[in-house]
C-alpha cells in the first residue's frame, strides 16, 4: 500500500490541550477520557475545534509514551486546571495520510521516515497524529490518520 507523504508549511496553531504519561495498552481509555474532559471545557466555553483530535507523541516508548492530547482551535483559548491553552508551532512539516486500523499506524511512520530521508529531511521534534475520522462512526479499516512531523533540511 502507498502513504501519500509531503512537506507542508503550517501556520502556528492554538490548541488546548492535556499533557500525560500512559502505556500503550491504556492508551485508547486515556485517550478517552482526555478528549471527553477538553470536550466538556469546550462546552463550557461555547467552542468548537477548528480541526481533528490529535496526539503528539514526546516519546516512542510503549511502556512510558509522554503524550499532549488535544484540539486545535481558530484562535488562543485559556486554559483549566490541567487543560493547557497552547499551540502546534509553525514552520514546515512532513505529512503521511495512512488508512486502517490505529494499530497499523507504524507503517505510515517507517513510509515518512523513509521519504524523508530520500528527500533530504530530518525530523526536529514532536511526531504528530491527527485523526480525521471518528471511530464510533468508522470501521478500523476506514479509519484515516494524518502522521505529521516538523522537519528541517538535513
Amino acid at each position: 500500500m502507498s502513504y501519500p507523504c509531503e512537506v507542508v508549511d503550517q501556520t502556528a496553531q492554538p490548541v488546548l490541550s492535556i499533557r500525560t504519561r500512559t502505556t500503550v495498552q491504556a492508551l485508547p481509555q486515556v485517550l478517552g477520557q482526555l478528549y471527553g474532559a477538553i470536550g466538556q471545557y469546550m462546552g463550557e466555553l461555547r467552542e468548537a475545534p477548528a480541526g481533528p483530535p490529535f496526539v503528539a507523541y514526546y516519546n516512542m516508548d510503549m511502556q512510558d509514551l509522554d503524550i499532549e492530547v488535544g484540539f486545535p482551535f481558530a484562535r488562543a483559548l485559556p486554559g483549566k486546571g490541567e487543560i493547557q491553552a497552547g499551540e502546534i508551532s509553525a514552520g514546515k512539516y512532513a505529512t503521511c495520510l495512512y488508512t486502517g486500523p490505529y494499530s497499523g499506524v507504524h507503517v505510515a511512520y517507517a513510509a515518512l521516515s523513509a521519504w524523508m530521508q530520500e528527500h533530504g529531511y530530518q525530523p526536529t521534534g514532536v511526531a504528530y497524529e491527527f485523526y480525521l475520522n471518528d471511530p464510533s462512526e468508522v470501521p478500523p479499516e476506514g479509519l484515516q490518520t494524518r502522521v505529521q512531523m516538523p522537519v528541517s533540511p538535513a
